[in-house]
């Protein structure tokens, strides 16, 4: 349950981590960081699909600096927590409320008992779905979430009708293990930084790669039919218009001009409902903001 420094990107000073166990028995891995005695609070950060703590290591320590607490946890399926299928590579979950699960734990053993308030939570892409559905069932422990590219919808062929009932076909049948058709069998962070989708940083790219190369442990390769299908489902719920009127806890959302991961015009038209939230758009940016 250590973390993985490098050269390029060294562990944030006075990291303390912990195995947290949810209670279906899946073991998480947490990591937390403090300023001293007189935090402004604590901020979560809550990494994408396919994500792990590392990762977050520059962002963690700008916090820190800033006079945050700061907690990181690895979901189930990801970095170093407990993997959902006995082949690592395979990025699975059979359902997203299987993440609350891991969200609960963490405010039941970590926050409560060691964490400062106010609590707030910085979310990325995959995380930003699952902050939402906790938030709009009225159990969120945050008083203010920050959104990176919410997958509110996931862009290109993902959403249309004839996918969705390839896969929850495919789903139904028991091939929910298999990787989905045109997935990469490897690591995003392993691929080159020509023609990525993810950020227009090559120094940061270059970076995360040396962080799977130095601890390939760390890394999930392409999405499952299962996740995908739990991605859909979870989608189709945001994308009720009630969904964003019916969320109470405040939201900020941030994504790029130029993310061709996530929709937005899905995310603006859910940012333009909320009841207390707005967007902003930062111009030239790719889907990974914090990567920029």
């Amino acid at each position: 349950m250590e973390l993985v420094g490098t050269p390029d990107n060294p562990v944030p000073p006075g990291a303390l981590i912990s195995a947290v166990g949810a209670e279906d028995g899946a073991l998480l891995r947490i990591a937390r960081w403090s300023p001293g005695p007189k935090s402004l609070g604590t901020v979560c950060v809550f990494t994408g699909r396919g994500e792990f703590i590392e990762k977050y290591f520059e962002t963690i320590g700008e916090l820190v600096e800033r006079g945050f607490s700061v907690v990181a946890m690895d979901w189930r399926g990801q970095g170093l927590s407990v993997r959902e299928l006995p082949d690592r590579d395979k990025g699975h979950i059979d359902d997203f409320d299987m993440f609350e699960r891991d969200l609960e734990a963490l405010r039941k053993q970590v926050l409560q008992f060691l964490c400062p308030q106010p609590w707030f939570a910085l979310a990325h892409s995959m995380a930003g779905a699952i902050l939402l559905s906790q938030a709009q069932s009225g159990r969120s422990p945050f008083e203010r979430l920050v959104l990176i590219s919410p997958m509110i919808e996931i862009a290109g062929r993902a959403t249309h009708v004839s996918t969705r009932v390839v896969v929850e076909v495919a789903d139904a049948v028991g091939l929910g293990a298999s990787y989905a058709p045109g997935v990469s069998r490897r690591s995003s962070m392993a691929e080159p930084f020509e023609g990525n989708e993810l950020t227009g940083d090559e120094r940061r790219y270059a970076r995360n790669s040396k962080i799977v190369e130095a601890a390939p442990q760390l890394a999930v390769a392409g999405p499952t039919i299962g996740w995908i299908n739990a991605a859909l489902r979870i989608t189709r719920k945001l994308a009720d218009p009630e969904f964003p009127r019916r969320t109470g806890t405040p939201v900020l959302i941030v994504v790029g001009s130029d993310d061709t991961i996530v929709s937005i015009p899905a995310i603006a038209r859910f940012a333009n409902r909320l009841k207390a939230g707005r967007m902003i758009l930062l111009a030239g940016s790719r889907h990974e903001v914090l990567q920029e």
